[in-house]
Parts: C-alpha cells; sequence; structure tokens
C-alpha cells in the first residue's frame, strides 16, 4: 500500500472515530459534565431534610399524588380490605366541609365526609405523622444517613404547608377539593394531611 493509500485509510479511520464520539458538555472547570443515571439511586448524603424536600417536591409529592391519587371510592374500598401494616397514599376528595377546628393555632383541622364517614385532615401549620414521606414511596433503605429519613417526613409537612389556603369557620358547609397523604391503618384512615386545597363554586 503506498503512503497515499495509507493516509487515505488513517484519515478514514480518524473519522470513523469521531462519529462515534458523544459530545459532552463542560462545566466551569472544564471537566465534563456526565448525564445522571435514570436507574441510579438517589445520593442524598450531604444534603439536609429541608433540601432533599424541596429538591423532590415536585416529582415525587405533588406529581405523583396527581398521577396516583385514589378516590372516594377506591379509598373506602381499600380500608374495607386493610393491609396487614399500615400504608400510606395519596388520595383526592371533593366533599362538603362538615366542621373547621382552628382552636389550636399550630394546629388547624377541617373534617370532610367520606362515604358518610367523618374524615379529619391537617392543614398546618404544624402537621403530623408520616402519610407524605411514605407515599412518596421512599424507605429506610434508601437512606445511609437515617437521620435524614426520620427528619424528611416533618420536612415534607413543612413543604406542604406553604402553599395551603388559611381555613377558617366559612368553610364550614362549603364544598372542597383536597388532595392529600393519608396513612392507612387497620381500616382507619390517620394522620390526613392536605397538599393542594380549594373551595368549589357554589
Amino acid at each position: 500500500m503506498s503512503l497515499k493509500q495509507w493516509g487515505v485509510a488513517l484519515s478514514g479511520c480518524a473519522a470513523l472515530l469521531l462519529t462515534a464520539c458523544t459530545v459532552v458538555d463542560l462545566d466551569e472547570n472544564g471537566k465534563p459534565i456526565m448525564p445522571a443515571d435514570p436507574n441510579a439511586k438517589a445520593n442524598f448524603d450531604n444534603q439536609t431534610p429541608q433540601q432533599i424536600a424541596q429538591q423532590t417536591w415536585q416529582q415525587r409529592v405533588l406529581d405523583a399524588a396527581h398521577k396516583q391519587a385514589l378516590d372516594a371510592t377506591a379509598l373506602t374500598t381499600q380500608l374495607k380490605a386493610p393491609s396487614p401494616g399500615a400504608e400510606s397514599v395519596f388520595v383526592r376528595l371533593t366533599s362538603k366541609v362538615e366542621s373547621v377546628d382552628i382552636s389550636n393555632a399550630r394546629e388547624h383541622r377541617l373534617v370532610m365526609s367520606l362515604n358518610g364517614q367523618p374524615l379529619e385532615i391537617q392543614t398546618g401549620p404544624v402537621m403530623r405523622g408520616n402519610a407524605i414521606r411514605d407515599a412518596t414511596g421512599f424507605k429506610f433503605e434508601d437512606f445511609t444517613n437515617q437521620v435524614q429519613f426520620a427528619q424528611l417526613a416533618r420536612a415534607y409537612n413543612r413543604e406542604a404547608v406553604k402553599t395551603l389556603p388559611a381555613i377558617d369557620e366559612s368553610w364550614t358547609g362549603k364544598t372542597a377539593t383536597v388532595l392529600m397523604a393519608v396513612t392507612l391503618n387497620g381500616g382507619k384512615a390517620e394522620n390526613a394531611a392536605a397538599l393542594e386545597l380549594k373551595q368549589e363554586a357554589p
């Protein structure tokens, strides 16, 4: 093979190599920015529970709640055939507000009717329970720092309160729609925590 032919062959190889390469963006330090592996386990090692809650709120809570929420009929069916252990689920309920309790300045609640049965729903400023965290599907083993997992429930509860409307006695008797997380335990709905809440037009 002549030198000219070698040159053509080498040029072809170089073109093939360049074609096979994937262009990778560089950060401000000139280091390649590798795309995140969608199947990789989330790494929250250096984040506070509040940072985790804010980072995952839209996808793991609101988006999931809108897609997975049970309606009143499905929730009632699940309560009649309870799982062996407690589980938390997202629920969407449109019903009449039976009563409002704002006697405790830190724990406001409203009671709505779920197929004729009263359901107490927390609206903040302080919410109790792990319903929101557990409804997201996060599990204890997802976190190497177990303190994060324990405190994530409270961080999610605080995040929920940020966008909820203030409730007062004027809500009583009105029809409202609530998107919430609820813990189902032994056939009972407990620690219901509102994620979104609005009055419906009369």
